[in-house]
């Protein structure tokens, strides 16, 4: 029996996993109400194919509120979410309280496992603190690597690349259990010092945010000069140092609050050990920047020759495929333009109407068009593209369409008179 506690993103995800791939799971959260939503399968997030999956393997599945159903199993997962707070730092608190809580009711020689995002140095302080507890028996402390993405969750966890393991000692073999839940997913293990798998999170991260940033850069540059980003990233992904898998989409900035985690932690990591951090800094002055692009355009197009416009927004989400709102753009732009009507639709995320009451929530997206001055595509969702561009002309007032992600057809856009802009041209 393989355990999971805490019923957030992560431990959801990976628990439908690891029951997918043939194992029994007790999944352990200390509200009771929301084991038994989950059991009764309505859960908290999001995910393309979730809920399929979940009804596949439903059988092996077993949530439950009481901790004392844990000294059942013999390998343990603590994949409660990390939260951000407003400045992006992680709160371990809630996770560090969940394990103190809930450590005394593992079985002698259980295997544990840390997936949740935790600073260097966490893991081992934690190890520490735990032997000092007579009422905890365990001692074989693991951390692993997640990488989960949200809105490609299911597939990331049931298809990893590789698995990222943090151990005490990198030279001793993994547990039979341990290894032989590895074993199922069919990957490359690495093994490693702690300090050295926390950081390997951090580390792949900021890569991904060095692509990111600059893509950004070089796409506003096109804008500049009349060139499109569009025609010059196929060139890249040819170049095998830079691959076809490179993150070489323009963006408004990072979003959903792990990256920006990420940046912060190596900022306070420098700060208190006198290493560099001004390529981290100039990441987070470059996504701050990139992330009001939608903005500066309305102020341009719109907003100087009508100061009281209607305003359709697709999208509230960060990205899509998610109902977070961690960091979205599409948020930070519609409190920003508080002075202005605002009809919005997104499939998933939701806002409240006492901090947005300028919002008003469209049941449609169609909705959303009747009668405004523009609209806005904030997250490219896959059912915004299904639309016909005559239908958004027609239902439109002005002409006006800013897509950031080029949801829909630009050659449709502009052969119907639609004033059209998107990222990197």
């Amino acid at each position: 029996m393989i355990g999971f506690i805490g019923l957030s993103h992560l431990g959801l995800n990976y628990s439908l996993a690891t029951a997918a791939k043939g194992f029994d799971v007790i999944a352990y959260d200390p509200d009771p109400a929301l084991a038994a939503q989950c059991a009764a399968g309505n859960f908290p997030i999001e995910e393309p194919g979730f809920k399929e999956l979940f009804t596949t393997h439903r059988a092996r599945l077993h949530y439950t509120a009481d901790a004392a159903n844990l000294a059942q199993c013999d390998l343990v997962f603590y994949a409660l979410d990390t939260r951000t707070n407003e400045r992006n730092e992680s709160d371990t608190a809630p996770l560090t309280k969940l394990i103190y809580d809930t450590a005394p009711a593992l079985a002698a020689g259980t295997t544990v496992v840390l997936l949740s995002q935790v600073s260097p140095g966490y893991t081992r302080q934690l190890v520490a603190d735990l032997e000092k507890r007579p009422d905890v028996k365990i001692r074989l402390f693991y951390y692993q690597v997640e990488t989960l993405i949200f809105g490609a969750a299911v597939q990331r966890a049931m298809e990893p690349e590789r698995f990222i393991v943090g151990a005490l000692d990198p030279t001793t073999p993994l547990p039979a259990g341990f290894a032989e839940w590895h074993t199922a997913f069919k990957c490359p293990v690495l093994v490693m010092r702690l300090e050295s798998a926390e950081l390997a999170k951090i580390a792949i991260n900021f890569f991904l945010v060095s692509t990111v940033s600059t893509t950004n850069t070089l796409a506003e540059v096109c804008e500049a000069i009349g060139a499109d980003w569009n025609e010059i990233a196929p060139a890249l992904r040819l170049d095998k140092r830079i691959g076809p898998h490179a993150y070489l989409k323009p963006g408004l900035g990072i979003a959903g609050g792990n990256l920006e985690r990420d940046l912060v932690t190596v900022r306070q990591l420098a700060a208190r050990h006198g290493t560099d951090d001004g390529v981290a800094a100039a990441w987070q002055a470059n996504s701050v920047h990139r992330r009001d692009w939608v903005l500066r355009r309305v102020q341009r197009e719109l907003l100087d020759h009508n100061p009281n416009p209607l305003i359709a927004v697709w999208g509230l989400a960060y990205k899509q495929d998610t109902h977070s709102i961690k960091n979205s753009p599409s948020i930070e732009l519609i409190r920003t333009l508080s002075h202005c009507r605002i009809q919005a639709h997104d499939p998933a995320a939701i806002i409240s109407p006492f901090d947005f009451p300028h919002v008003k929530i469209c049941a449609a997206p169609q909705g959303a068009l009747d009668g405004a001055d523009t609209l806005l595509i904030m997250t490219p969702w896959q059912q915004y593209s299904a639309i016909p561009t005559a239908e958004i002309k027609a239902r439109l007032k002005g002409r006006l369409v800013i897509d950031p992600y080029a949801a829909l057809n630009e050659q449709d856009c502009r052969s119907l008179d639609l004033t059209y802009h998107r990222l990197g041209c």
